[in-house]
Order: structure tokens, then C-alpha cells, then sequence
């Protein structure tokens, strides 16, 4: 029998802030078509307030980037770890834990050629991203990285 992979979801965003913002951009929406025309302090007061629910709500929304992204990290690390064992034999993982993320962000862009002793130099210096990326000579750009 196949283990199935559960769902994860985030219940403080996923079933109490997303549904009560859309409830409340929902009813605000609703409350200012009701006064919509006036120039009254309450049809004014409505409209700020539907305005504020729905700015809440896309920027709630927007949190799934946040998820994407995060995981694009994940992938990123392991494409470096699969890499450098590729061409070096030997595990990332000695490495890794003097590096962060950005640094192996930079690594990734370099050759195979150049991967092995350019992550050790990142590690043992302490290259920044930037003094790392100067460091590649055969560029490996990535167009999918969003």
C-alpha cells in the first residue's frame, strides 16, 4: 500500500484569516454599493474600509509566493548538494553547514569544473555571493529562477 502524502496546509491562514478577510471585503463591497453616490462621511468610511479588506486579502493571497519560493529554495539546495557529490564524490553536507543560502544560490551558477574548490574557498573565506559569483568562469545562467 502507496503512502499518501497529506495536504499541508496552514490552518491559521488556510481556515481563519483568508475566509474572514473574503467574508469582510465581501460584506464592506456590499455596505458601500448601499451608500455608493453619496459624499457622506459613512459612504466615505465604507469605502475605505473595502478598500483596506481587499489590500488584507491580496496580500494574503500573495503569502503563496512567499510558499513557492521557499520551496525554489529547497530545490535550489539540493540541486548544489547533487552537484558537487557528481563531480566530487564527496558530500555537500560538510560544506553546507559554513554556507547560507545565498552563497549556494551563487554556487549554482558555477561549472562543474570550478564547483568543487570554488565551494570550498566559499566555505573556508567566507565569500560573500557577490565575491563568489565574481570568482565563476563558465557562467551557468539559470532563466528559470523566478
Amino acid at each position: 500500500m502507496a503512502a499518501k502524502n497529506p495536504v499541508r496546509l496552514y490552518p491559521l491562514h488556510h481556515f481563519i484569516l483568508l475566509p474572514l478577510t473574503l467574508i469582510m471585503v465581501i460584506y464592506t463591497i456590499r455596505r458601500y454599493i448601499g451608500v455608493a453616490g453619496d459624499d457622506s462621511e459613512i459612504s466615505r468610511l465604507w469605502f475605505s474600509l473595502a478598500a483596506v479588506t481587499l489590500l488584507f486579502f491580496v496580500t494574503l493571497v500573495m503569502m503563496r509566493q512567499h510558499y513557492a519560493l521557499t520551496l525554489q529554495d529547497r530545490i535550489a539546495r539540493l540541486e548544489v548538494r547533487q552537484r558537487y557529490f557528481e563531480v566530487s564524490g564527496q558530500r555537500f553536507a560538510t560544506l553546507e553547514k559554513d554556507l547560507t543560502l545565498a552563497q549556494i544560490l551563487a554556487l549554482r551558477l558555477a561549472g562543474d569544473q570550478e564547483l568543487p574548490a570554488l565551494a570550498q574557498a566559499a566555505a573556508r573565506e567566507k565569500l560573500s555571493a557577490k565575491d563568489i559569483q565574481t570568482r565563476i568562469n563558465d557562467f551557468q545562467f539559470d532563466p528559470m529562477r523566478v
